[in-house]
């Protein structure tokens, strides 16, 4: 947020600014979801709504998964959230207690971290690094100690790392043995380079889960995710829900039962961020940025700035003061070894990257 305001002061003092910081779609969410707002703003009462979400968005949001993963999921485990933010918030409190030890990878998405902070919860950083792909294993779990619980995302941000199967079901299997509840952000799903990615819920049917409309169908600022749970915490779920936030945006909600029809709209952002993806990594290396996390999803690069920059915020200063380039400070997403990376989002157009590593190939550090 704070790269956000700076570079939002360079833009109003008349500078270039390219802006690989936003973790967001550069496009907005499809026609059929914009126009389905527009009716319901002229023939819907926007009341309130069942905390859990109207019912045809979770029947649609549960034939997602039969659609996309081929698993059967009850409408009645679907919790309509107010974003993936939402999700977060009422997983963590229905799942764990003050006190409890869980685990969460660095580098990794900080509101997690925050998150478990805010509501007492011991935050047990699993270090995961360039030499091992940025993928968990079960021995980066063991080492952690005890855990009561466990959040992962695939694809990650900001490494972009996706977890095939071999490497996720271990680390579930082991979970089960040891009593270790496992939350799994899937929000990036949709958005992958070499195949689709695996969902928990294929692997273990009373996964906890999460996603969100924002990514994938370019919905952000509509506030609108939703969780998975096993039937054992769907009424805490609910209670939860209920008294945080009543329901999640009505207006939204009628909106995107549409969306899961644009899938062709949504492949079309995803073909444009793979190619922004192709010129950076093809640039990059020639401004001497050679060590990158697998892009394996998402829309973002984790790159190593250990040989530019005192630090990572130091880079990002630097970037954006004589380059007009705004990223994000690796030290957002791991307190430790984040000081030697930056990351790199490439939602934007490809213009925007193909000028970025312009700028950054005459760069001198």
């Amino acid at each position: 947020m704070e790269v956000m305001r700076a570079a939002a002061e360079a833009e109003a003092a008349g500078r270039d600014v390219i802006h690989l910081e936003v973790g967001q779609p550069s496009t907005g969410a499809p026609e059929a979801v914009v126009a389905a707002a527009q009716r319901a703003l002229v023939d819907d009462r926007l009341g309130y709504v069942d905390p859990r979400g109207i019912e045809p968005l979770r029947e649609r949001i549960a034939r997602w998964y039969d659609e996309r993963h081929g698993v059967a999921v009850d409408p009645g485990r679907v919790m309509v959230t107010t974003g993936a933010s939402g999700s977060c918030m009422l997983a963590f409190l229905s799942c764990f207690d003050p006190g409890d030890r869980v685990a969460v990878l660095e580098p990794g998405y900080p509101c997690y971290r925050n998150d478990l902070q805010t509501f007492g919860i011991e935050v047990v950083g699993v270090p995961v690094g360039l030499g091992d792909g940025f993928r968990p294993t079960v021995a980066h779990l063991e080492a952690a100690g005890s855990l009561d619980g466990l959040v992962l995302a695939s694809p990650s941000n900001p490494t972009g790392t996706v977890l095939r199967s071999d490497e996720l079901e271990p680390i579930l299997t082991w979970a089960r043995a040891n009593g270790v509840r496992v939350i799994v952000d899937e929000i990036y799903h949709g958005i992958t380079y070499d195949g689709p990615a695996v969902s928990a819920l294929e692997l273990d049917p009373d996964a906890i889960v999460f996603n969100s409309f924002s990514k994938y169908f370019s919905m952000t600022g509509w506030r609108l995710g939703w969780i998975v749970a096993p039937a054992e915490l769907t009424e805490p779920l609910e209670n939860l829900g209920a008294n945080l936030t009543i329901s999640a945006p009505t207006l939204s909600q009628i909106a995107a039962v549409t969306a899961f029809d644009s899938v062709d709209v949504a492949d079309r952002n995803v073909e444009r961020y793979r190619a922004n993806r192709a010129v950076l990594l093809d640039g990059l290396p020639t401004a001497g940025l050679n060590r990158i996390a697998p892009a394996d999803g998402a829309f973002y690069l984790y790159v190593a700035t250990d040989h530019v920059g005192d630090s990572s915020v130091d880079v990002a200063r630097r970037w954006l003061d004589e380059l007009a380039i705004a990223c994000t400070p690796g030290t957002d997403f791991d307190p430790v070894h984040g000081v030697d990376f930056v990351r790199l989002s490439y939602a934007g157009t490809t213009d925007e990257m193909q000028r970025a590593c312009e700028r950054l190939a005459g760069w001198n550090a």
